[in-house]
């Protein structure tokens, strides 16, 4: 069911800046905990400052009937996330051969982040999104560009696997 926000800001972003502002500042946060968990390592508010600057170049895209404001701009956030672990990526490959060798097989079952980014990156798209970002199913579906029931098997795949990642064995 929608938000209370979510009906108030459904409709077309307007056309002047302090309009769009008043449009995407409820959904401000979210954009954030998504753009935080989708990139580790990367600057969180470059990205939703990127992600709003490309909403803002395609606010006459955005179509309610489509989804609602938090899916889209979500779905923009997503995309800006991947583009810049892609640009982190040469970096990142770099200073893993100067840093300290770790033993992730004797930590790593209980490790929440190593085993979320054992998952596929469908799955941890989904499991952002609906974990971490409180999205709705019919929200998530609409970030990841799929049905409902892609999510929920989706999510559903995910679980299994961390649940066998994190099962402690005595």
């Amino acid at each position: 069911m929608p938000t209370m926000t979510d009906e108030v800001v459904s409709s077309a972003p307007p056309g002047d800046g302090a309009g769009f502002v008043e449009w995407v500042r409820p959904h401000l946060p979210a954009m954030a905990r998504l753009a935080a968990r989708l990139a580790v390592g990367a600057d969180r508010d470059d990205i939703v400052q990127e992600s709003l600057a490309r909403a803002w170049s395609k606010r006459s895209q955005y179509d309610a009937d489509r989804g609602t404001a938090s899916a889209w701009l979500l779905a923009i956030t997503a995309d800006q996330a991947r583009k810049s672990v892609r640009r982190l990526r040469p970096v990142a490959e770099l200073d893993d051969h100067d840093g300290p060798v770790s033993r992730p097989d004797l930590d790593a079952r209980m490790d929440v982040d190593h085993a979320l980014a054992t998952l596929s990156a469908r799955q941890r798209l989904a499991v952002d999104c609906y974990y971490f970002a409180d999205l709705s199913i019919a929200d998530t579906a609409a970030v990841m560009g799929c049905s409902e029931g892609t999510v929920k098997s989706t999510l559903s795949d995910a679980r299994a696997r961390l649940r066998t990642l994190l099962e402690v064995t005595e």
